[in-house]
């Protein structure tokens, strides 16, 4: 998650809201001296409360129809399986719905149509990482074949974003005081932060054999998320 922050404010003045990224950047005045331009990273660790799972049915059928009404029903079972298991319907998002021509080559013939392929894919939050294996045994029960993922993430990562834009700013004055005190300078004040937009917090992890998913043993380990935050800092 990574960010670069750019405001005009004078030290120990009243400071701007961190989050206020992509917002104007308030004109500052022509001045004389020397400019110091400092960039600096805050980052702070969470351990991942939340992991994101694609699921989904890819069916095959010789009509475009047929393709689609297979599709519709092996996926209501699909979703039918997640309520079963305590999933909310709000943490369940359609992502992917396609149909396909399917056609056969052979050298010097012109394509033949031999039926239609149908995708439906879900992205879906699993807060209770322990079950989070057996629901997917039971997804692949009820027709799910396409699993990607998890995604291990935090739920609500702001707390952790500002922590870590404290923190940089923290970092950033530090280093613009011994840069100047090595110049034989001293700073008079901070000119401008800027931040820009994160890349996010997730740390994505290989996904075991369908075999072994039920396996408390095979899941993936709850290690911990990185929340950066890269600030750009202007001192005179």
């Amino acid at each position: 998650m990574r960010k670069t922050l750019l405001t005009a404010l004078a030290l120990g003045a009243a400071v701007l809201p961190a989050g206020a990224m992509a917002q104007a950047v308030a004109t500052v005045p022509v001045l004389s001296g020397t400019r110091l331009d400092i960039s600096a990273t805050g980052e702070v660790t969470r351990v991942p409360d939340l992991a994101i799972i694609s699921a989904g049915v890819q069916t095959l059928q010789p009509t475009a129809t047929a393709a689609i009404e297979e599709n519709a029903n092996r996926m209501e079972r699909v979703r039918a399986a997640l309520r079963r298991a305590g999933i909310a319907d709000k943490d369940i998002q359609t992502s992917t719905i396609n149909l396909n021509p399917e056609y056969r080559y052979v050298e010097n013939q012109p394509p033949r149509l031999t039926g239609y392929r149908a995708t439906n894919n879900v992205n879906v939050k699993f807060r209770d990482l322990k079950r989070s294996g057996a629901i997917l045994d039971a997804l692949v029960a009820e027709g799910a074949n396409q699993i990607n993922g998890p995604s291990l993430t935090i739920d609500k990562p702001e707390e952790a974003y500002d922590e870590a834009r404290a923190r940089a700013i923290a970092v950033g004055q530090a280093r613009a005081e011994l840069y100047a005190r090595a110049l034989g300078r001293r700073v008079v004040r901070l000119l401008s932060v800027s931040e820009g937009a994160a890349t996010g917090c997730r740390r994505r992890c290989p996904m075991p054999p369908m075999r072994s998913w039920s396996r408390p043993s095979a899941w993936p380990k709850r290690k911990s998320t990185r929340a950066p935050k890269n600030c750009k800092l202007r001192w005179r």
